[in-house]
């Protein structure tokens, strides 16, 4: 019965921070709001960020209210998940960088799959779809950067390429050594 009930936190709590970690992207990224999935996304998110934003706003184009939620969403999982499991003898510092780690490969998946909705739109040559446009505002910044060391060649974009390969990369390189730094803190 634990396992099927931290199963089902799990799932929840991570789409949960997933849109609140979209939510903060599109704010991040100047992103069109009159796009109708960018309204819905506002309106999911505003129970919890609108409060947040009382205490905690926005510098910029930094919404730091919505990452805050995203956090504290994850932190309340892990130490929810560990207090059921009787596994609380780390301290709060350990769970909150768990947390923060967890948002991190969140953000890694989110640009990933983003990248490679992209590439499927731009093959299937749909007219600009909301939810297309909405992703490529997001995506777009990020593919940028490679695009200003790989140019075209003819019709073909390998910018998108070299972007996942990074991602990639990050996923399988970067974010276990990370996990081995955060590890030690829990024993």
């Amino acid at each position: 019965m634990n396992e099927t009930l931290i199963f089902i936190l799990k799932y929840v709590t991570d789409i949960i921070a997933t849109l609140l970690v979209i939510r903060f992207l599109l704010q991040l990224v100047r992103a069109d709001f009159y796009n109708p999935i960018s309204q819905g996304l506002l309106k999911i998110c505003a129970p919890v960020v609108e409060p947040l934003q009382r205490v905690l706003p926005s510098y910029g184009r930094f919404n730091l209210a919505a990452l805050v939620a995203a956090i504290l969403f994850k932190l309340s999982f892990l130490v929810l998940a560990a207090a059921i499991a009787g596994l609380l003898s780390a301290g709060i510092f350990a769970f909150l960088a768990l947390a923060v780690f967890e948002l991190l490969r969140t953000l890694i998946s989110i640009y990933f799959y983003g990248v490679f909705i992209l590439v499927i739109f731009s093959w299937v040559g749909t007219p600009p779809h909301p939810a297309a446009r909405l992703i490529g505002q997001i995506i777009q910044p990020y593919t940028d950067l490679f695009r200003r060391f790989i140019p075209p060649i003819g019709m073909i974009d390998l910018s998108p390429m070299a972007a996942i390969f990074t991602l990639m990369i990050m996923r399988a390189q970067i974010l276990p050594i990370i996990a081995m730094q955060i590890r030690p803190l829990f024993m």
